[in-house]
């Protein structure tokens, strides 16, 4: 005896608020995902020096 629809064990659908919420955190995540990888990557690079650029090939 249970008010929401359809077989047991299934989410119930998420309101249009709840949605907007999930959806700004999603960003909001991968910003801080992106962020993370750019400062790896830029202090590797600076790590390692200029000399990286100027190797034979």
């Amino acid at each position: 005896m249970s008010d929401r629809p359809g077989p047991p064990g299934t989410p119930r659908p998420l309101t249009p608020e709840e949605s907007h919420r999930r959806r700004k955190r999603s960003i909001a995540i991968a910003a801080v995902l992106f962020a993370l990888v750019t400062i790896f990557y830029v202090l590797t690079i600076a790590k390692l020096g200029p000399q990286v650029l100027n190797r034979p090939i």
